[in-house]
């Protein structure tokens, strides 16, 4: 778990990633990212950092255009060339592949989200069993826009 210090310490151009611990990748996720925007050019070069040092070296990202500003069709992360593709895989996902064939599925927890919410919902993306796709998870775990947080009885 992450404490919610962590969050509020973090600023622009920190990760916030869990991945899954076991090798099996049997889950459906094989991770979770909670960005702090939706910039792309903000968000990404932290990420592939991060994941880089865990999985080695990233060589394409797809993003949904429709959640993300302005997708470039490459950036340069750590002396690298990043290829970004554009998919219409959703908000709530990030496609990253290592090597020519090695894909890793990432939920996207949304920039802004309460931190017990985000933790929830990162912890259960995690789980070698999870079998739940990131939007189910996330309509699970995080309050709707529409109501906020529940209210103690």
């Amino acid at each position: 778990m992450l404490p919610d210090a962590v969050y509020e310490a973090v600023g622009p151009g920190t990760t916030l990633l869990r991945l899954e611990t076991t090798r099996s990748r049997r889950g459906v996720l094989d991770g979770a990212w909670w960005p702090r925007s939706r910039d792309v050019e903000q968000e990404i070069p932290p990420l592939v950092t991060a994941l880089t040092e865990h999985l080695g070296p990233i060589t394409r990202i797809g993003l949904d255009a429709s959640a993300w500003n302005g997708i470039p069709t490459r950036l340069v992360v750590d002396g690298r060339v990043v290829h970004l593709d554009s998919f219409s895989v959703g908000d709530d996902t990030v496609l990253i592949t290592r090597g020519d064939n090695d894909h890793f599925a990432l939920m996207v927890v949304p920039p802004g989200t309460e931190p017990d919410a985000a933790r929830t919902a990162m912890a259960r993306a995690v789980r070698a069993d999870n079998v739940t796709q990131a939007a189910e998870i996330l309509l699970a775990e995080l309050p709707s826009p529409e109501t906020g947080p529940e209210e103690p009885a």
